[in-house]
């Protein structure tokens, strides 16, 4: 049984260039598809952050504009 610190991912590169999109000249992925990656809830991930603040820079983590959000072409739900 393998512990859980030793979690694998396997994702094919497909999988994970359409999960990256390029916004304010950086390439981002969405909340929604890191907290899936990691196997967590968005609602844990997004808490983890906060709690965590001096971890990430700035430029880790922004909220996006309504038409940075249209132009990922995806439904994306508010964090809640």
């Amino acid at each position: 049984m393998q512990d859980s610190s030793e979690l694998s991912i396997t994702l094919s590169k497909h999988e994970i260039r359409h999960k990256i999109f390029t916004i304010r000249n950086s390439q981002v992925m969405i909340d929604n598809d890191l907290a899936a990656l990691f196997n967590v809830s968005v609602k844990r991930m997004n808490e983890q952050v906060k709690r965590n603040i001096n971890r990430f820079p700035k430029s880790f983590r922004f909220q996006l504009t309504n038409k940075e959000k249209k132009r990922t072409g995806r439904k994306l739900r508010p964090a809640r």
